[in-house]
């Protein structure tokens, strides 16, 4: 069994193609993917994925990003189709994808925040684990998880210092590695991938961005999943067997969700 922890299954990028992508990731052993929404107008586009694929887990948030083009009335839209979806064929396992991006020129730092903070209210409130987005933002986002406790989560694409992963996993996190460990020039992430208890590790795409060394500048996809498992499978010094399992599990228990 195998589990992509982040992919943008529903993302432009798969609209000529997404049936055919599905079936070569299934036929690679991924048999489960978690698909993070970034604002109000794709959360329609992951539930009718989730629907479509079974083995597709939706999580609905507001993307630190994709802000810019939100307002306070979010809030109660991401509120009601919480409310709503969890009654439904493919309810929520999370809220994501949220966080703080300070990489990416002009951000405002005030705006991220006030979104993510809020949201974390929400996560609270409908006991959801959150999928973090964490670019260049380490500090704060513990920071803002610091004040508002939440259920645990993923720390997508996790490029921080061991001091840093040590507090996302004391307060409920497992860190999410993919492409970038693949670089043999990505020491810190690779030593990271290699020395972390594999209770805190859960693997991903984040499909179609973040390629693997394979793929570099080209369009990443689920079925990348398996070669990256094997990646952190040498780095580790464990069997394929064994990273499969252990990883898998770890997004079950995150997610609550029951081994098949």
């Amino acid at each position: 069994m195998l589990i992509d922890s982040h992919c943008h299954l529903d993302a432009h990028e798969f609209d000529a193609d997404r049936d055919a992508v599905i079936l070569a990731a299934r036929a690679a052993g991924v048999s489960g993917i978690v698909i993070p929404s970034i604002a109000t107008n794709n959360f329609a586009a992951v539930r009718d994925c989730c629907t479509r694929y079974p083995g597709c887990f939706p999580a609905y948030g507001l993307h630190p990003l994709y802000i810019e083009r939100t307002d306070e009335a979010d809030f109660s839209m991401l509120r009601d189709w919480l409310r709503k979806e969890s009654i439904g064929a493919c309810p929520p396992v999370a809220l994501g994808e949220i966080g703080l991006d300070y990489f990416v020129p002009g951000f405002d730092a005030a705006r991220q925040e006030h979104f993510f903070i809020e949201q974390l209210k929400i996560a609270s409130d409908f006991d959801l684990p959150v999928l973090l987005h964490v670019r260049r933002s380490l500090d704060q986002v513990l920071k803002c998880l610091r004040r508002i406790g939440v259920r645990g989560g993923f720390a997508h694409a996790f490029n921080g210092s061991r001091q840093q992963a040590d507090e996302f996993i004391r307060l409920g996190f497992r860190l999410g590695f993919g492409g970038a460990m693949t670089y043999p020039g990505s020491t810190r992430i690779r030593k990271l991938a290699s020395t972390l208890p594999i209770n805190a590790i859960v693997l991903e795409t984040d499909a179609p961005d973040m390629a693997p060394c394979w793929l570099a500048g080209e369009r990443n996809t689920p079925v990348e999943l398996i070669r990256i498992a094997r990646t952190f499978s040498e780095l580790r010094g464990l069997s394929l067997v064994e990273v499969l399992a252990a990883t898998s599990a770890n997004v079950l228990e995150i997610l609550h969700l029951p081994l098949p």
